[in-house]
């Protein structure tokens, strides 16, 4: 047991944790003809939390109680990993890196977020609105634009070869990179 507990409380190389994520694709096709994502689980919540007469929201969410499973299995991994299974290494960072976000404003590199952008006090500002609101609302619009996650195109879509979920990952890309390189710095300047 306790090398069990040496193995959890280390972190897994690529070549570990890649292929168990790969394999959940093969995985819940061959037990159920399953397809893997997060995004549609709000809508199996709000369908089977909401009722009205909605026809996005009319349908047998029950088929898809296992998605609902999965997600909260995420939730309560994420809680017990926070609360028992902390690595009590200090987070690295490349000094290029750290360089950069010293160029924004960023200063506290003491835990996987700054504290400087993700914070309650940053909540309420400018800068706040920007990062949480408007961009968890574009988050949430892409997604359902895209007819899905990155979860389910990068690693569903992309397995079963689907183009539509190769646009999507490339779209995901290009806009990851032009928020972090050309949107982040006009912001952190601005606010």
């Amino acid at each position: 047991m306790e090398h069990f507990f040496e193995a959890i409380l280390k972190p897994w190389p690529w070549y570990v944790a890649g292929p168990l994520i790969g394999l959940t694709v093969p995985t819940l096709l061959l037990i159920g003809n399953k397809s893997f994502g997060i995004s549609s689980s709000l809508r199996h919540v709000c369908a089977a939390c909401i009722p009205a007469n909605i026809p996005f929201f009319k349908y047998d969410w029950k088929k898809e109680i296992w998605n609902l499973v999965f997600v909260f299995g995420v939730f309560i991994g994420g809680i017990l990993a926070t609360n028992f299974l902390e690595n009590p290494n200090t987070f690295v960072l490349s000094e290029a890196t750290i360089a950069d976000l010293k160029a924004l404003g960023i200063k506290d590199f003491s835990g996987l977020m700054p504290a400087d952008l993700f914070s309650i006090e940053t909540l309420f500002t400018a800068k706040g609105f920007i990062f949480f609101i408007l961009g968890g609302f574009l988050v949430g619009f892409g997604t359902r634009y895209a007819g899905g996650c990155t979860s389910g195109h990068a690693i569903m879509g992309l397995s079963n070869l689907q183009i539509p979920s190769l646009i999507a990952t490339c779209c995901f890309m290009v806009g990851g990179f032009a928020m972090t390189h050309l949107l982040m710095p006009i912001i952190f300047r601005l606010f």
